[in-house]
Formats: structure tokens, C-alpha cells, sequence
């Protein structure tokens, strides 16, 4: 028989609206797994290291919230806010992030200014907005014994807004960030080996000693970009003609 969560849905919603804004309400490390939590506003609750596994998200408001460590996997996150949120070793894998197959980008979730570092994240994040955000030593890559989570294969950040965000050290092998907006991103030490970066922006982004080993550059803008004497694997791109330098 499955356990329980710790606490019922109506029991969060109840804690949280009578939460006064001088309060965090703080759910730190409880089990709120398969929870129906949408459209909550969490009033920048203490949430580090809760276990949301499988919770509804949609259209939540999780701005400000402290959810370092916490396991959000398997969430819904339609149109979510985690704008200056602390994610820092979150770990975020296959979440829906949208209500159907055509991902509508008006649905995309939002992590302006928001600290994932050394977070995981992997699924279909394409529109998300990450601008501002901390993102040092994040991993957007495929992980399991196969090397890839079930059939998808590659986390999608097409169209997402990245710019003036920190990826140092970031590991991106395989994303598709077609599209995407790096401008102003410090993509120092990144990785980003046989990821698609067809029509993305990378204007002033800091790519010292970045690895580009096998990615796609299909018309990506790369004037301007700082450090690409250092990139690594540079030659050795598809579609290195068609990059703008």
C-alpha cells in the first residue's frame, strides 16, 4: 500500500491562505507527492527538500519560495512562477510543462532571476524564461544507465530566454536550444557537445574555454560572443560555414 503525503492538498491550501505576509509558511521536507497544488500562491514558503513528485503546479505561484534540494519531478509546471525562487540542487526531471502537444509557448513557466545551481533538469522547457538566472553547474543532459530517461532524449530549450544568465560549468550535451537567447550569458567552461543550436543568439556571452564538439550551428549568431578563440571543438561543429561570426 502507498504512503500517504504528509499533509492533504486542502491541508496546504488552508496553511497557506492563512499564512500573513509577514509569515513563510514552511513545508520543509515533507512528503507532498501527487498532490493537486495549482494555481496556489505559496507565499515564499520554506519548501527545501520537500518531496512534490507528481504534484500539480499549473499556474502556481512560487516566486521567492525556498525549495533547495526538493524533488520536483514529474510535476506539472503549466505557467508556473519560480521568479527569485531558490532551486539550488532541485532536481526537475520530465515535468509537463505544458497542456498539449504543441506546446504553446504562452504556457512556458518562468525562472527570472532564480538560483538552480547545480540543479538537474531535463524534459521540455522550450519558452521557459531563465533570464537573470543562476544556473552554475547545472545539467540539462540526458542521465541513466542507457544514458537517456525513456523516449525523450534530449532536453528542449527552443525559444527559451537565457540571457545575462550563468551557466559556467554548465553541462548541455544534447540540448536543443534552437533559437534560444544567450545574449549576455557567462557560458564559461559549458558544455555543449552535439547540442542544436541552430538560430540561437549568443551575443556578448563569455564562451572561454566553452566545448561546441559536435554541435549544430545552423545560421547561430555568434558575433560579438566573447572568447571564441577558446572554444573547444569549435571546427569540428555541423554546419560551421552557416554559423554568423
Amino acid at each position: 500500500m502507498a504512503k500517504s503525503a504528509d499533509m492533504t492538498a486542502r491541508e496546504v491550501t488552508e496553511l497557506l491562505f492563512r499564512a500573513e505576509a509577514t509569515m513563510r509558511p514552511d513545508l520543509s521536507g515533507l512528503d507532498l507527492k501527487n498532490l493537486d497544488l495549482a494555481q496556489l500562491n505559496f507565499k515564499k514558503a520554506k519548501l527545501a527538500s520537500a518531496d512534490l513528485f507528481g504534484s500539480d503546479l499549473t499556474g502556481a505561484d512560487l516566486r521567492g519560495v525556498d525549495l533547495k534540494s526538493a524533488r520536483l519531478d514529474r510535476v506539472t509546471l503549466i505557467s508556473a512562477k519560480f521568479d527569485g525562487a531558490d532551486l539550488t540542487g532541485v532536481s526537475i526531471l520530465r515535468p509537463t510543462s505544458f497542456s498539449t502537444l504543441s506546446e504553446e509557448l504562452s504556457e512556458a513557466s518562468s525562472f527570472v532571476g532564480a538560483n538552480l545551481a547545480g540543479a538537474k533538469v531535463f524534459g521540455q522547457l522550450n519558452g521557459f524564461n531563465f533570464k537573470g538566472a543562476n544556473l552554475r553547474g547545472i545539467t540539462f543532459a540526458p542521465f541513466s544507465e542507457t544514458g537517456f530517461i525513456e523516449h525523450v532524449w534530449r532536453t528542449k530549450l527552443e525559444s527559451a530566454d537565457l540571457s545575462d544568465t550563468d551557466l559556467e560549468g554548465a553541462d548541455m550535451t544534447y540540448v536543443s536550444a534552437r533559437f534560444a537567447n544567450f545574449t549576455n550569458a557567462n557560458l564559461r567552461g559549458a558544455v555543449l557537445k552535439n547540442a542544436d543550436l541552430s538560430q540561437a543568439i549568443f551575443a556578448g556571452a563569455d564562451l572561454h574555454g566553452a566545448d561546441f564538439t559536435g554541435a549544430d550551428l545552423d545560421q547561430t549568431d555568434l558575433r560579438q560572443a566573447k572568447g571564441l578563440e577558446t572554444v573547444r571543438g569549435l571546427k569540428q561543429t555541423h554546419n560551421h560555414s552557416k554559423a554568423l561570426f
